[in-house]
């Protein structure tokens, strides 16, 4: 009979553990850092996802001259 209360005493205290570890867990972060999420990609897609001379384009990343003037991709260095 003691055997039996030990094991539901057990099993008792590993449901209450489990439900304050539930408890416990976040369920948001709140850090801005976690929100950001960081582009990652190989240099395969990372060139075939460049644009070419003459597309749309928002910042100089996108472009595979790298240079990005008046929202088009360009080779010159100075604004059109």
């Amino acid at each position: 009979m003691s055997l039996r209360i030990g094991k539901w005493l057990a099993i008792c205290a590993l449901c209450i553990l489990l439900i304050l570890q539930l408890d416990a867990a976040p369920l948001e972060n709140d850090s801005p850092k976690a929100a950001m999420r960081v582009k990652r990609m190989t240099p395969f897609w990372r060139i075939m996802s460049m644009r070419p001379v003459g597309a749309s384009c928002r910042d100089d990343t996108e472009c595979l001259t790298r240079l990005c003037r008046n929202q088009r991709c360009c080779l010159k260095t100075y604004a059109d």
